[in-house]
């Protein structure tokens, strides 16, 4: 009996042991990230997405940051290294989470990442797949205030550059900014409504 318990206890220890590393780890990894220092922050996240396989959002992360860090790129050869790395990373997001709405607009930000780079070649096979994938996500969760954001912020930009008012998406944006307020989120780590960036989408919405 006495045996037994000691098992138990030991168990336990190890899970409660296992859960603060990740936390930890995690914790880290978005410090590193707040201060600026992309690439550590990166480096921690894929580590952590190695130690924890079946966890989506460590691998999410790797994928949002080389995302983030691949706007503004002159060289193909490492914009394409950069989004590969991300696609990766995304793709085993996707075994560990189906259908879900945050990584469905990780991957539009990808494509948007593409399209950005070289709009004339690869707007026109990536443009379709966002307007679907943005469908996918608010169908699955039609309230999600990140979702909603990123829908208007990617019509906003098709708007624009057909030289069509932007106007009907400023409700939208408004919409998700209520959205945020009222939604709790109860899981860990999971990504943040971001609230400066769209009240500054919002103003250029309006303006």
């Amino acid at each position: 009996m006495k045996k037994s318990i000691l098992l138990i206890v030991l168990l336990f220890t190890v899970l409660i042991s296992a859960q603060t590393k990740y936390q930890t780890g995690m914790q880290k990894a978005f410090d590193l990230w707040e201060q600026g220092n992309m690439t550590e922050a990166s480096q921690l996240f894929e580590r952590i997405s190695k130690a924890e396989p079946t966890k989506w959002m460590p691998s999410y992360y790797v994928a949002t940051i080389e995302t983030i860090t691949s706007f503004g790129l002159k060289d193909e050869t490492v914009l394409k290294s950069k989004l590969t790395k991300a696609q990766e990373f995304l793709d085993v997001a996707k075994i560990n989470s189906e259908n879900n709405p945050e990584i469905l607009v990780a991957q539009a930000f990808l494509n948007l990442a593409y399209i950005a780079f070289d709009g004339q070649k690869y707007g026109m096979t990536l443009s379709g797949q966002n307007n679907q994938l943005y469908a996918k996500a608010l169908q699955i969760e039609p309230e999600s205030p990140r979702v909603i954001l990123a829908q208007a912020e990617w019509n906003i930009g098709a708007s624009k550059f057909f030289g069509k008012s932007t106007a009907p998406y400023c409700s939208e944006i408004e919409r998700a900014i209520e959205l945020s307020k009222k939604e709790k989120i109860e899981i860990e780590f999971y990504p943040k409504f971001m609230l400066k960036r769209a009240e500054a989408v919002l103003k250029q919405c309006k303006e």
